[in-house]
């Protein structure tokens, strides 16, 4: 295989996209630490990016071309390092391209570099908690070294590839971006996982069916090999899941596998503290990995009570005079609004809305006319869902015998901290208010982790 680090040495390389969440920084550490000259493109200034930048501090030869792209860094660079977030149809890509440059992106060369089993998890929703669990199975369940990153968010890759080793494991989630570079390549995880298929990144990939191929690069470029066969790993309770089972459940150099909640205990059920289907589901996934990799039930039930949810995930913030806030800021489609509302049977009061990425919201606002006491909106699209939810509650209300029931109300925040006061103002001790927005935060916030602290640090003042 082409070692494709010590092609680095004396090059001239362009990091495209350094970014807030550590991916641009890990590229340029590997790339300065491998005899190269960096220098970094970013749309952002350098008071928006000051956190990365931070951390690069420490090297000095590394040049920062901010607040624009130029054409002449892609013309003279040797290879280019592109951020996931870039589309391929970038005109300074083009441009790179019509001068034969290399290029690559991190999780291209970590596949090309990496010398141990990986592990690529990978879906609309889930893929998160899904990665991160599997991760605290195989860790409490293998001898082999786990190693945890990706998608998932400020965990290092390329800058620890010599620490890697033969034996050990990766975990990683992929999201559809990567996986279009890594299409590209030709390369897939060694084990690979789907957690579920629902519409998202329309703005992107443009339909539903590109983002599926997107995805599907993940088991089409696994390497088939009889004697050590690929895996994948599909749920059986999603569509696309059941659908992708049958279409690579046969030939040869290939294991196929199903999970469903109902593989899972009660045992396990029992000492698994995360709320909801969904995450009932995750766990499933997980433990179909750590079962292939020899993990038994008692190993897992065991090993589960230490496992605590990600930030932004169904996040207990505070109980607060009876009321459980929960921070669900990674829920950036309205079928993870969804699982969120169904993962309580509390009265609900749901903080939603964002960023508009051309997803309908039909089901989401059927959901909270259903299920939810109030909706509080924010953000693009906060007019469009609650013209959903008005048209859901009219039409329950022509079909309900308990007319004392009273439709969902609908309030709109022009901020999240208006809309904590609001969701504040009307909480009554046994109720659940949960930021789940349904979209994404870039109407409002740097990504969904800011807009999850943000609702923490306003949660907290609401206990003063």
């Amino acid at each position: 295989m082409r070692d494709t680090k010590y092609e680095f040495a004396g090059k001239k390389i362009l990091v495209m996209g350094l970014g807030r969440f550590g991916g641009g920084v890990d590229v340029a550490e590997f790339a300065v630490n491998n005899g190269s000259k960096v220098i970094i493109t970013d749309l952002l200034l350098a008071d928006q990016l000051s956190n990365s930048i931070d951390k690069l501090k420490d090297y000095s030869g590394i040049e920062y071309h901010l607040g624009g792209h130029c054409a002449t860094d892609f013309e003279l660079a040797d290879i280019i390092i592109v951020n996931p977030a870039v589309p391929n149809d970038n005109e300074f890509l083009e441009l790179a391209r019509r001068r034969n440059k290399l290029i690559t992106s991190q999780i291209n060369i970590f596949f090309e570099l990496c010398p141990a089993t990986v592990i690529g998890i990978t879906g609309a929703n889930g893929k998160s908690t899904t990665a991160a669990l599997t991760a605290h199975l195989l860790r409490s369940t293998s001898d082999e070294h786990i190693w945890l990153s990706g998608n998932i968010g400020n965990e290092p890759l390329l800058s620890v590839i010599d620490q890697i080793a033969p034996d050990d494991l990766v975990v990683l989630e992929l999201s559809s971006f990567q996986l279009e570079r890594l299409a590209q390549i030709a390369k897939g995880p060694k084990v690979a996982l789907l957690t579920n298929l629902t519409p998202n990144h329309l703005d992107r990939h443009g339909s539903f069916a590109d983002y599926c191929a997107a995805k599907e690069n993940m088991f089409k470029f696994q390497k088939l090999n009889e004697n050590d066969p690929a895996v994948s790993i599909f749920n059986a309770e999603d569509k696309i899941g059941v659908e992708w089972f049958e279409k690579y459940k046969t030939g040869n150099g290939r294991t196929c596998i199903k999970f469903s909640t109902n593989d899972v205990s009660e045992e396990i059920r029992s000492q698994f503290s995360l709320p909801g289907p969904a995450n009932l589901s995750n766990l499933a996934g997980a433990v179909a990995i750590a079962r292939h990799f020899s993990a038994n039930d008692e190993q897992i039930k065991n090993c589960l009570p230490q496992f605590r949810s990600l930030p932004s995930r169904l996040e207990l913030v505070a109980e607060i005079n009876g009321v459980r806030w929960y921070n669900d800021s990674i829920a950036t489609t309205p079928e993870s609004a969804i699982a969120a509302i169904e993962a309580f049977e509390q009265p609900k009061i749901i903080i939603a809305g964002g960023y508009d990425k051309g997803i309908s919201f039909n089901e989401l606002g059927e959901k909270i006319a259903r299920s939810a006491k109030a909706a509080i909106l924010i953000g693009q699209t906060a007019e469009k869902i609650a013209s959903l939810i008005h048209n859901a509650n009219m039409s329950l209300r022509a079909k309900r015998s308990n007319f004392n029931q009273r439709d969902t109300k609908v309030k709109f925040a022009d901020s999240l901290a208006e809309a904590v006061d609001l969701a504040n103002r009307l909480a009554v001790p046994g109720d659940v208010v949960l930021l789940s927005p349904g979209c994404a935060s870039y109407d409002m916030f740097d990504n969904f982790e800011q807009r999850g602290r943000e609702f923490i640090q306003l949660v907290k003042q609401v206990s003063v």
